[in-house]
């Protein structure tokens, strides 16, 4: 099916062409010859009105037709023609007719013919006059002084249209003859030449159309693009007028940018609105119930490292560590447990100020592509110390709407989580999947798969799988709960599959271009 302007005004076009010269190709084909012999017939009654009217005033005038038909040369040597002969010579030339009058008035029946044939003219009006006439002919008009009547001549093989009769004297008989098959092949020929023409006044015409209409299409086919891809809440696209391109199209191009800037600035304030107006329903209900889960567990969290540190700083004040080997230890220890205490505090501050709507996010529109590809890039090192591969090959860029600040964070937990929990061929693969303006990343990680009951505790704070490993390359059990609460805040889907060969997990955004 063909939907665009530019096919429909060609195909149309050409279809009224064909349609107006098929209804002219078939008037002329049946109803053509009918009006040659109509107009034929009127001239045949024009002409017997005319030359009979001469005849009567020739009469009346005491000139008789011998001398109304006399050809003489005058002083000059000039021909000369008398006027009933000049009458019938114009008329038989200018509508190809022959003409024989027989002058009954003379004792030889004195004939009067324009045709080269008077003889077949002759014996013709003596067959009809006579009724000696085996030729099949149908009547066409008939009166009390002449008949017209087309015939067919069997020996000639031909039609005639034919005049014959008498003129109002009732002593002058004439006989009028056209063949009709010069009437067929003009015909004929006439919608030959039609059919020539006609095609080429088709393909002449398709031309010009497609080009008018590409001239005309093309730009509205832009602003086709142009709305579709703002439909997608692409708003980047812009129109840019051509120099062809017509006032009215220029206008609506300028117009719709307008409107793109407008909405592009509309929808940031109306998804910032949104994720305020979500979290305030929320909040006062659950700053209460933070505060205490935070003091809860701040205080278990910290026991251990502070437990160490003192242990370890009371074992030097009692020098326990007399050599320099022991003493850089204990040294060691205290620096490491110190450290772990200052991250749990940055981690569970920056926690704090997201569980509490301190923090909002800060909507835009940014490139996740380049985000993520950034995240890899920063955790080159880790990769290479530990000998892992990494598969994220995107290249398309993938706009997002969200805090690309928090997004980020929330990229380096899952991807440091699949870093110390990898196991196998120690491959991680980070995937986008943009579906209905939803865009769905994950990052997966082989090795051992997550015990199904820990699965639902995951994101709570603190929470350890394995508290060993945990422990071991300084994990505190916050990095997946900051991740609930960056995605809590963007009123976001989160999640962990576990797969035959290791564990996923995943979180999804507002794509804008997806």
């Amino acid at each position: 099916m063909m939907k665009s302007i530019r096919s429909r005004l060609t195909v149309t076009f050409i279809g009224l062409i064909a349609v107006i010269l098929a209804v002219i190709w078939g008037v002329n084909k049946w109803y053509l010859e009918d009006f040659y012999v109509t107009k034929k017939v009127q001239a045949l009654n024009g002409a017997y009105e005319a030359i009979d009217s001469r005849i009567e005033e020739n009469k009346e005038n005491g000139i008789s037709i011998e001398d109304a038909m006399r050809r003489e040369k005058d002083a000059d040597g000039n021909i000369t023609e008398g006027n009933l002969q000049r009458l019938i010579r114009n008329f038989s030339d200018s509508a190809n007719v022959s003409v024989l009058i027989i002058d009954n008035s003379t004792e030889d029946a004195t004939v009067y013919s324009t045709s080269r044939d008077t003889k077949f003219l002759k014996d013709r009006i003596d067959r009809y006059i006579f009724g000696w006439a085996k030729a099949k002919y149908t009547i066409l008009e008939e009166n009390d002084q002449y008949k017209i009547q087309k015939t067919y001549d069997p020996q000639r093989e031909s039609m005639y249209l034919e005049s014959w009769g008498f003129f109002s004297d009732n002593s002058t008989a004439f006989i009028m003859s056209a063949p009709l098959s010069s009437i067929g092949e003009s015909v004929r020929l006439a919608n030959q030449f039609l059919l020539y023409v006609g095609m080429i006044a088709v393909l002449i015409g398709a031309l010009v159309v497609y080009l008018v209409a590409k001239q005309i299409t093309m730009p509205i086919y832009k602003l086709s693009n142009l709305s579709e891809r703002m439909s997608d809440l692409d708003f980047n696209a812009k129109y840019e007028s051509g120099k062809h391109d017509m006032e009215e199209i220029q206008v609506l191009g300028n117009s719709m940018n307008t409107l793109s800037e407008r909405l592009e600035e509309t929808i940031s304030e109306l998804k910032s609105a949104n994720n305020q107006l979500t979290k305030d329903i929320e909040e006062k209900t659950k700053i209460d119930e933070m505060r205490k889960d935070f003091i809860a567990n701040v205080s278990h969290e910290l026991k251990t490292p502070i437990a160490l540190i003192q242990g370890y700083a009371e074992g030097l004040q009692e020098g326990m560590g007399e050599e320099k080997e022991s003493r850089d230890y204990y040294c060691d220890v205290i620096v490491d447990e110190a450290n772990k205490m200052n991250k749990m505090v940055k981690q569970l501050l920056t926690l704090s100020s997201l569980e509490s709507g301190n923090d909002k996010p800060v909507m835009d529109r940014f490139n996740l592509t380049e985000l993520v590809r950034g995240v890899v890039n920063a955790s080159k090192i880790l990769l290479e110390q530990n000998e892992i591969q990494v598969d994220f090959d995107a290249q398309t860029p993938v706009y997002v709407w969200a805090d690309e600040f928090k997004i980020e964070q929330v990229v380096t937990n899952y991807l440091r989580n699949a870093i110390h929990h990898i196991d196998g061929e120690k491959k991680i693969i980070i995937k986008m999947l943009p579906e209905n303006n939803i865009v769905r990343v994950s990052v997966f990680n082989t090795g051992t798969p997550i015990p199904e009951d820990a699965i639902p505790n995951l994101w709570t704070k603190f929470y350890k799988v394995d508290k060993a490993r945990t422990r071991a390359y300084g994990g505190t059990g916050i990095g997946l709960s900051i991740v609930k609460a960056i995605m809590d805040a963007h009123n976001q889907q989160y999640g962990v599959k576990n797969w035959e060969n290791g564990v996923e997990f995943w979180f999804t955004l507002d794509g804008s271009n997806s």
